[in-house]
């Protein structure tokens, strides 16, 4: 009998951990391109900054949700870019630099991704060859991004505007 409950306690102990371990799995714009090329899948660009008060609840809460991490991960490469990073970004024959401005500068790809439209957190959502579907600013809850995802990865944004994809859904 006491080895029964010790199984089970066992048992219970690597679910528990093996379901807090599930996590998206983040890379950096660079990681992302380099397996684009060899596996092509849509990107997920989560652009933050490290004052951003909501872009940490997102990576607390909904960045945590079990939907959001098995969508995100079965369907996106999903990329954390710091607005304000410093460092250089090298892609396709261009040097995205650190431009100083604003509240603490701003790297210039997250500028270009987002359209020259700086709020935090944004959300931005790209195909196979990097051309943008989408911008979401804003925080999200895990049904709302759940929702936009979707949108994305059923490529359902081919056949019908966002506005009236969320009237229909």
């Amino acid at each position: 009998m006491a080895l029964l409950r010790y199984t089970i306690l066992v048992v219970l102990i690597m679910v528990s951990v093996n379901l807090y371990s599930q996590e998206i799995k983040w890379m950096s714009w660079t990681e992302a391109v380099a397996a684009n090329e060899k596996e092509p899948r849509k990107i997920f660009v989560d652009v933050y900054t490290d004052w951003c008060g909501w872009c940490k609840r997102m990576d607390q809460s909904t960045f945590k949700d079990s939907a959001v991490v098995a969508t995100m991960n079965a369907h996106f490469y999903a990329v954390k870019m710091n607005a304000e990073q410093k460092e250089s970004i090298f892609w396709r024959e261009m040097e995205f630099k650190w431009v100083e401005g604003g509240r603490s500068g701003f790297n210039s790809l997250a500028l270009e991704l987002l359209d020259r439209q700086m709020s935090f957190p944004s959300f931005v959502t790209l195909d196979k060859e990097f051309a943008r579907i989408s911008i979401s600013p804003g925080y999200k809850e895990p049904p709302a991004l759940l929702k936009e995802l979707k949108y994305a990865y059923e490529e359902l944004y081919r056949t019908m505007s966002w506005d009236d994809y969320k009237s229909k859904s």
